[in-house]
């Protein structure tokens, strides 16, 4: 899965999940638009889904410090990229 694919796929995701309309890639989520930590659980789960794989719990904890969009896709590419499934 490229990077493009992928941010194709979480933007798809703050808009149908938490209706976020085209947040940039660098704003921080949390501040300009309230995405808090129940937020992040779902998303986690997204991110599981999309890569078909449960997360460990010592990949979860390294989502915490995530505020971006752009960090959320450097987060998805390296857990593909450890997954066994060619993406």
């Amino acid at each position: 899965m490229t990077r493009d694919e992928i941010k194709f796929e979480i933007i798809k995701i703050f808009r149908e999940q938490f209706e976020i309309e085209n947040p940039g890639l660098d704003e921080n989520l949390r501040e300009i638009h309230e995405f808090d930590s129940i937020d992040a659980i779902d998303l986690l789960r997204e991110i599981e889904i999309l890569l078909d794989s449960d997360l460990t719990r010592a990949e979860k904890k390294k989502a915490m410090d995530i505020r971006t969009i752009n960090q959320i896709l450097d987060y998805v590419e390296m857990l593909a990229a450890t997954r066994s499934k060619g993406w």
